[in-house]
């Protein structure tokens, strides 16, 4: 009878534990991972029940809500329930913070949801200098106390239009600091490069203060006009193998889906979980 070594055990051990470490590794899942879905990208793909159908499809648990999704919190949360997904945050208009803040409060607790992100600003609210964007911040940190007494969190979702410069910082950048840090930020990174500064470079100037980047992609230009010029994540040219990690780095809780005018979202939204599920750096965890 012939028996094996200590160091032939051991050897045969560490295979063992780097062949289920691989495994491991490649096993892992959308639902493992801290991926969501904007539910905005599937406000055309059929009714709700649809909506929630296809994101459980993609094997995505969590979503970004769009107000109240034209529902009640109670058959809202029933649904949810039934597709196994939860609610990471929704976007909340600032007129309707302005006109009813406790019942976006209430609305949203009553999904179990705790983070409500400002999402747009119609372009007659937009301020024109830095004195405005340091009013808007001033703003939205009265807003941020208001729910960090209820326990919930305040952020802010950026288009193009907030990375117009004064004085050499954005107004994105101005209104966060006079926000306070309890007000965070939710990247949109196409919008980032679209109003021309590099995702990378623009993650590092929140540092901490990430809730989650909106993971989108931008089309060629002249590419993809029916589309609005994005293309589903990372089929376009954003830069993810360098966004990826810096978004990382900033401490990015979430890695959010979206496409704002896609031909077929619900394929959107397969090719997005797959490609965060084989590229989100190792860190990344729920």
């Amino acid at each position: 009878m012939t028996f094996a070594t200590p160091a032939v055990l051991g050897g045969l051990v560490a295979v063992t534990m780097t062949a289920s470490g691989a495994f491991a590794q490649d096993a892992r899942t959308a639902a493992d991972l801290p991926i969501a879905v904007q539910m905005y990208t599937l406000r055309d793909h059929g009714t709700l029940d649809e909506q929630f159908a296809a994101v459980q499809a993609a094997g995505v648990t969590a979503v970004e809500t769009v107000g109240m999704q034209d529902s009640t919190a109670e058959d809202l949360s029933a649904l949810m329930a039934e597709y196994g997904v939860e609610a990471i945050s929704t976007h909340a208009q600032l007129d309707d913070l302005r006109a009813d803040a406790q019942a976006v409060i209430d609305f949203n607790k009553a999904i179990g949801n705790d983070v409500i992100t400002v999402p747009y600003l119609a372009e007659e609210a937009r301020p024109t200098d830095a004195a405005g964007w340091t009013a808007l911040g001033e703003e939205l940190a009265g807003f941020s106390a208001t729910l960090q007494a209820e326990d919930m969190t305040l952020a802010y979702h950026n288009h193009d239009f907030e990375m117009v410069e004064f004085d050499g910082r954005t107004a994105l950048e101005i209104m966060m600091e006079a926000g306070g840090e309890d007000v965070m930020a939710e990247l949109d990174l196409a919008w980032v490069a679209r109003g021309g500064l590099d995702p990378v470079e623009y993650l590092g100037r929140f540092d901490g203060r990430v809730f989650a980047i909106h993971a989108k992609d931008n089309a060629p230009e002249g590419e993809a006009p029916d589309e609005r010029g994005f293309k589903a994540l990372g089929e376009g040219t954003l830069d993810w193998d360098a966004i990826l990690p810096a978004a990382e780095e900033a401490g990015a809780q979430w890695y959010i889906i979206e496409h704002d005018q896609p031909i077929d979202a619900a394929e959107v939204v397969m090719t997005g979980a797959t490609f965060l599920t084989e590229n989100l750096p190792d860190s990344a965890t729920r």
